[in-house]
């Protein structure tokens, strides 16, 4: 970045190599998970360069110790190694005549039971950490549901036995991320369902957006 013109605007380019910076130093212990929250919601916000360079001055710079940018993060991928490890936090979510969620920033467990009796709940994974590379949720669910939401890259199997009901199987898993967790839905549903779908993380969004801003940007400058 170029200290002698702060204000020029920043590429979606110079925005991601800020993100994998923020990503390393997060792996590396240097940032706790609301801190990197936070700068992270801030890079995918900024507009120039001053607005980017302040979130890493208090970082080393890169080749001074801190890891190489991984591959692919110019296109968005994760830093799947970063997320993955420390303790789950709840491991049931129970939901008779009403409901349960866990969404947003949570440690997901290894094992995680999921009970639906005429009630439903909801499980997002896409901006969670996993405490093992391989997650086991057990659904059971009688005239209810589960949904459970899990980002790009993550494997899903779905092993779930449906009575007048079934278990979903969400798009995309023909190419899954080598580095990504891997997770496992089985159990049982009567007169109810379990899905599992695929959606992009906040920082995807705001990477597509971005790119169809620019993109939005140079069609009036030719036109």
């Amino acid at each position: 970045m170029s200290e002698e013109l702060p204000e020029l605007r920043a590429s979606d380019a110079d925005r991601e190599k800020v993100a994998e910076r923020l990503r390393d130093a997060m792996a590396e212990g240097r940032l706790d998970m609301d801190e990197f929250g936070e700068r992270l919601d801030a890079v995918y916000r900024a507009r120039t360069y001053a607005e980017l360079e302040p979130l890493t001055r208090d970082l080393p710079a890169t080749g001074s110790g801190a890891p190489a940018a991984r591959p692919g993060a110019e296109s968005g991928g994760e830093n799947w190694p970063a997320r993955i490890g420390g303790t789950g936090d709840a491991r049931w979510g129970i939901g008779v005549l009403s409901g349960f969620q866990h969404t947003g920033r949570w440690t997901v467990p290894a094992r995680f039971k999921a009970i639906a009796f005429w009630g439903g709940g909801q499980l997002d994974l896409r901006e969670a950490r996993f405490e093992s590379r391989e997650t086991v949720i057990d659904c059971w669910t009688v005239m209810g549901g589960v949904n459970i939401v899990v980002p790009p890259g993550v494997q899903v199997e779905v092993r779930g036995i449906g009575i007048m009901g079934g278990f979903g199987r969400p798009a995309g898993d023909d190419t899954p991320d080598p580095d990504a967790p891997r997770v496992v839905v089985r159990g049982f549903a009567f007169w109810g369902g379990v899905g599992t779908e695929r959606k992009p993380t906040r920082a995807q969004r705001r990477l597509e957006k971005e790119r169809r801003r620019g993109e939005g940007e140079d069609r009036k400058e030719l036109g």
